[in-house]
């Protein structure tokens, strides 16, 4: 508080609090640009300025010192599923004995997790009963700790493909699933699928345009929308401000989807030079997943893991993906970063970028996949992706250089989001 005199009058005023960040090492993702010694000061939420060398406090203010740290904006997974997380053949029966409150409850221990591994915003690209959209509103009226969460709550399959949630059950239990709960035949039904989404509460549009590993059904790779369906899907979203993920393992299938004008494609197993083109062309993103890839690939090589069915597209599949990253990183598409944790461990997300790094991607790039692209591929680069001046105070420190060893991104040290500081060893 400090006293102001006008005229004969004597007015109070109070001077807001600030906190002022000392990093040694500043890695802002908004180029590949890196500082040394710089002051960012935060104040509310947001950053209010980037300056150099390590600038005082005043009395009132708070001084978070990692002089002997490298700080980063907010990391960034654009794959998550964190309703559930695979832990072998019990997990195929988790959706005959669990209840949303059950995989809501799941949901806010794996939130926490990916948090405190310096992931302060991801899509969710797929539950069971658009229980993230709870999920993501609690986080953010402040109830629960988590990620800032981007959902596209249920996915949107076809009859019998990846996302089909009554795929392998008995006929005497199953259901005919439709729009509602996104499954859907023909250009009508695709339409009322995305708006019953956006009715729903979602943020953005998951398809599934090829088969799964996953799932319990033969192929993993052939083409499961028609090219009407999905342009359908992708004008409908559009009118609604929505994007649209993609998962995708065929070449067929990611060629129809790009055309329609989707935003990314997921997992992205058999692209080829000319899925790299259209890719580039049509400003597509690509989100790897290399650590569901590298899991599903291990997981194979254990008898009674995966499902009969499941196994030899486990085998095929997933050992294919880091040779796919590289040769879509050296074409030059857009590249953001993601895990598909929900399949491997919430919490481990930071070994993607050890992958990217061992697929031929420079640490500077990597880091930028998650920040930077991963702002842009949400349409959000205006207040997240990068530490500048206006943008939400979303940050995270390692005590080591991950430019030297991008290892270090699998221990984080410091994690802010929305200028809270939720972990600082």
């Amino acid at each position: 508080m400090m006293a102001l005199i006008v005229g004969s009058i004597l007015l109070s005023t109070s001077v807001q609090a600030a906190t002022y960040i000392h990093a040694g090492t500043l890695i802002s993702a908004a180029s590949d640009k890196v500082q040394n010694n710089v002051t960012v000061i935060v104040e509310d939420n947001s950053i209010r300025s980037i300056q150099s060398g390590f600038i005082a406090v005043g009395p009132n203010d708070t001084l978070i010192d990692l002089s002997d740290y490298t700080l980063m904006p907010g990391l960034m997974d654009m794959h998550t599923h964190l309703t559930f997380e695979h832990s072998g053949p019990a997990s195929y029966m988790e959706r005959f004995v669990l209840n949303e409150a059950d995989f809501t409850i799941q949901a806010v221990g794996f939130a926490e997790k990916t948090l405190q591994a310096g992931f302060t915003t991801v899509r969710n690209l797929g539950d069971a009963y658009n229980e993230t959209v709870a999920l993501r509103n609690a986080i953010n009226k402040g109830m629960i700790d988590g990620p800032r969460v981007f959902t596209a709550a249920k996915a949107i399959a076809t009859t019998g493909g990846h996302a089909d949630p009554t795929n392998g059950q008995a006929k005497v239990i199953t259901t005919d699933p439709g729009p509602i709960e996104g499954v859907v035949n023909g250009v009508a039904e695709a339409r009322k699928a995305v708006r019953q989404r956006y009715k729903d509460g979602a943020d953005l549009i998951k398809i599934t345009a090829t088969g799964g590993v996953l799932s319990v059904a033969k192929s993993g790779q052939n083409p499961q929308f028609m090219q009407d369906e999905l342009q359908a899907i992708v004008e409908t979203a559009k009118d609604y401000g929505m994007t649209i993920a993609v998962h995708a393992h065929g070449k067929e299938g990611m060629r129809r989807a790009i055309v329609a004008g989707v935003t990314s494609i997921e997992h992205g197993t058999y692209m080829d030079k000319e899925i790299f083109k259209l890719m580039k062309e049509n400003g597509t993103y690509y989100v790897p997943t290399i650590m569901a890839g590298n899991w599903v690939a291990e997981k194979a090589k254990i008898d009674g893991f995966f499902p009969d069915v499941v196994r030899p597209k486990a085998a095929e599949i997933g050992p294919k993906i880091m040779n796919t990253f590289s040769a879509a990183y050296k074409s030059g598409v857009n590249i953001a970063f993601g895990t598909d944790s929900g399949v491997s461990a919430h919490g481990d997300n930071g070994l993607e970028f050890v992958l990217m790094v061992e697929g031929g991607m420079k640490p500077i790039e990597a880091i930028r996949s998650a920040t930077y692209h991963g702002a842009v591929l949400l349409n959000e680069l205006d207040r997240l992706g990068t530490i500048e001046q206006g943008k939400l105070a979303d940050m995270v420190a390692v005590k080591g250089d991950p430019l030297t060893n991008i290892a270090e991104m699998q221990d984080i040290d410091f994690v802010m989001k929305d200028g809270k500081v939720y972990l600082y060893k």
